[in-house]
C-alpha cells in the first residue's frame, strides 16, 4: 500500500478500505491532489469508482473500514457529508436525482448559504447565478423549474456543475459526469469544468472514456481494478487504455490477487448523503 504525500495537497486519502453490503469491495487506496490539479480515475465496471467517491464525500450507505482523508490540510474521516460539502468538498452524481416542487435556485441558494456561512443577499445571488449560467450555456428557464425533473441526461450534468460554479469548491469529485452526454454538451460541461477548476482547487474525475479527457486534460491518471490502484501515469496512460482496455494491465500484474466487485445494484440502490452538497 502507498501511503499519500500530504504534504503540499489540498486532498488526500489514505489506505481506504470500504465495504458494501459486509463485502470489501475498495482494498486500501490512497489519492492525492494538489491545487491546479486535474487527475483522472479510470477502471472497468465494478472496480469500485462510484464507492470510492461517494465515500470520500460521506456517503453513510457505505462502511469506510480503514484509512483517513483529509482535506486543506483537515482531517475530515470522521465528518458528515454536509460537514465536508461546507468546507469545499463537491460531488457531481454519475445519476442526479430529480426534486420535484424544489426549483433549480432554490435548492442552489441553500448549498451557497450552507457553504458561504451567511445568507447571500438575493441580487448578488442572482447576479453570479446568471453569470454561471451564461458561461455553461444553461436556459434561463432553468432556475425556476423543480430540480432535474424532465430534465435529459445533459441537462442534469449541466446543472451539476452550474452547482460546482457557484459553490466553488476546494476540491470536486466528479463521478462519470460525460455520461449520457452529446458531442455539445460534452464541450460544454468540459468548459465549465476547467473554467471552474482553476489554480486554488482541485478536481477527481471518474470516467471510463477518453473523450472527456480530450477537453479535460489530466495531470495524473490512476487505473482502478478489483478495488485497488494498479496502474498510474501522465495523461498518455488515457491513449493507451483506449486502445488496449484493461487486459494489458492485469497481464502485466499477473492480476489482482482478489476478486472483490461491487455487489449488483448497490451503488445503484445507495442513498444520497442527507444534505444536498
Amino acid at each position: 500500500m502507498r501511503k499519500a504525500d500530504r504534504k503540499g495537497a489540498i486532498f488526500a486519502c489514505e489506505d481506504v478500505h470500504i465495504a458494501v453490503q459486509g463485502k470489501e469491495v475498495v482494498r486500501g487506496v490512497s489519492i492525492e491532489l494538489r491545487a491546479g490539479e486535474k487527475v483522472a480515475l479510470m477502471g472497468p465496471n465494478g472496480s469500485g469508482k462510484s464507492t470510492l467517491v461517494s465515500t470520500l464525500m460521506g456517503n453513510p450507505a457505505y462502511e469506510l473500514t480503514q484509512g483517513r482523508i483529509w482535506l486543506a490540510g483537515e482531517e475530515i474521516t470522521g465528518l458528515p457529508a454536509d460537514e465536508r460539502a461546507r468546507r469545499g468538498l463537491f460531488l457531481a452524481f454519475q445519476y442526479p436525482v430529480a426534486i420535484p416542487g424544489v426549483s433549480v435556485a432554490n435548492v442552489i441558494r441553500a448549498a451557497v448559504n450552507a457553504r458561504r456561512g451567511t445568507d447571500v443577499p438575493i441580487r448578488e445571488f442572482r447576479k453570479e447565478l446568471a453569470e454561471a449560467m451564461a458561461l455553461l450555456g444553461v436556459e434561463s428557464s432553468f432556475p425556476g423549474r423543480s430540480l432535474n425533473e424532465g430534465f435529459s441526461g445533459g441537462e442534469k450534468k449541466r446543472i451539476e456543475v452550474l452547482q460546482m460554479a457557484m459553490l466553488k469548491p476546494v476540491v470536486a469529485l466528479m463521478d462519470e459526469t460525460d455520461s449520457g452526454l452529446d458531442i455539445d454538451a460534452l464541450r460544454t460541461v468540459a468548459h465549465g469544468i476547467n473554467s471552474v477548476c482553476g489554480q486554488a482547487s482541485a478536481v477527481l474525475l471518474v470516467t471510463h472514456y477518453q473523450r472527456l479527457l480530450n477537453h479535460v486534460m489530466p495531470d495524473r491518471v490512476h487505473v482502478l481494478m478489483e478495488g485497488r490502484i494498479v496502474e498510474s501515469g501522465g495523461a498518455d496512460l488515457v491513449g493507451k487504455l483506449e486502445s488496449l482496455g484493461y487486459d494489458w494491465i492485469e497481464k502485466e500484474s499477473n492480476g489482482p490477487d482478489l476478486v472483490t466487485s461491487v455487489p449488483d445494484g448497490a451503488a445503484a440502490k445507495a442513498e444520497r448523503p442527507g444534505v444536498e452538497r
